[in-house]
């Protein structure tokens, strides 16, 4: 419920809500995605910025919770987006992420509930069209998008 509620906020009070995402690329070109239990499809993992929170230390924080994934080295921005899919107010972050480590792979939970490295050329089933057109845009130089 109470989701429901900060959603209504969000789309009639004006409050700005940003988000991060990674495209994390590994050293054989394969990239990190989750599939989480409250939406469909296969995502790059991220989440919200909180108050108080930079965008590379929500970045960090949500890497950590969805991937079991620690930044080695500086992720590198790669565009800001509109994303008016639940607020006319939300925005996101997309980062890339080429410098991390991950110990070991995370347990599934409810939040998310599959993970794990792609090849580029047979990404999963369900992978979003705007997971795909990030991946477009970072790795094969097609024009950025104002909308996620």
């Amino acid at each position: 419920m109470l989701g429901r509620w900060r959603r209504l906020r969000d789309r009639w009070g004006r409050t700005l809500t940003l988000g991060v995402r990674a495209l994390v690329l590994s050293a054989e070109s394969r990239v990190f995605l989750v599939k989480h239990g409250y939406a469909r499809g296969w995502h790059f993992p991220g989440g919200g910025v909180e108050r108080g929170e930079s965008f590379v230390a929500a970045l960090a924080r949500e890497l950590k919770e969805e991937g079991n994934i620690e930044l080695t080295g500086p992720p590198v921005l790669h565009g800001l987006y509109f994303y008016p899919r639940y607020s006319n107010c939300d925005h996101v972050a997309l980062f890339v992420v080429r410098a991390f480590r991950q110990g070991a792979a995370p347990r599934p939970n409810r939040e998310i509930v599959d993970c794990g490295f792609f090849a580029l050329g047979d990404l999963p089933a369900g992978t979003t069209a705007a997971t795909r057109a990030r991946i477009a845009e970072v790795l094969h130089g097609e024009p950025a998008a104002d909308l996620w």
